[in-house]
């Protein structure tokens, strides 16, 4: 296997279930020191057990900025440096437009939002030329879904983070590019489909390639773009969503 990442410092966070797990996996199987982020302990642990190549686990909430700190922290004490971070911690919740309250709100762009912003922000001190930024945006980003209207508005804003850091740090030489997965088949997705009958086939039927993704096809994309093989890509928003959204 490759080891493009060899010796290299990669934070992911949320990196205890799906998309985040399966790229930290891939990250380490390549080389790299990873520190994964998740806000249960337990969970974290038994991330930290699946993913094995020396990942470290650091317990926290990326709306916290004392969590981000601890985080950030315990890097610098460790290696001075950050090489590649994956700004993955993001929640979904549904509700339509008559039925969304300030908690709702608050909540997806606490998370999504916010937490991406300081995630970024508190790493750059620790990182120099050559450094990748990877946000997790989202196909629903750049369409309409019925009850997800602030979820989509949380995807839009990462897409223009991207674009605004992409200009804030080209002369630092770190770039800044977004992986937009679709409808990936997650622990998550899984446990959607067992409470709501027929959503997995309208999904399949929706996707011109006629499945969902699996997570390491998501992992492959981030790698990718964190990595030597896409040095003049910046800015960007990678979808990985089967056709989804371009058909």
């Amino acid at each position: 296997m490759a080891q493009r990442f060899e010796y290299r410092v990669v934070v992911v966070t949320g990196g205890t279930d799906g998309i985040g797990l399966t790229t930290a996996k891939s990250f380490g199987a390549e080389g790299a020191q990873v520190y994964i982020t998740g806000r249960s302990q337990e969970r974290l642990e038994t991330a930290v057990d699946e993913i094995g190549h020396g990942v470290i686990g650091v317990q926290g909430d990326v709306s916290k900025a004392a969590d981000l700190d601890r985080l950030y922290d315990r890097i610098r004490r460790d290696h001075g440096r950050v090489d590649v971070v994956f700004a993955n911690a993001g929640i979904s919740e549904q509700a339509a437009v008559g039925d969304i309250d300030e908690a709702h709100v608050d909540r997806l762009f606490d998370i999504n939002v916010k937490g991406t912003v300081f995630t970024v922000q508190k790493a750059l001190p620790l990182m120099s030329a050559g450094g990748a930024i990877v946000l997790t945006g989202s196909g629903a980003g750049l369409k309409g879904f019925p009850a997800l209207s602030i979820y989509s508005a949380t995807k839009a804003a990462i897409r223009a983070l991207a674009r605004g850091w992409t200009t804030d740090l080209k002369d630092r030489g770190i770039r800044v590019n977004v992986v937009s997965p679709g409808m990936v088949l997650t622990p998550a997705m899984a446990t959607y489909f067992r409470n709501n009958d027929g959503a997995e086939a309208w999904m399949q039927q929706a996707i011109p390639f006629g499945r969902l993704a699996r997570t390491e096809e998501v992992a492959r994309a981030v790698l990718f773009l964190a990595s030597d093989e896409s040095s003049f890509v910046g800015g960007e928003e990678l979808l990985v969503d089967g056709g989804f959204v371009a058909v």
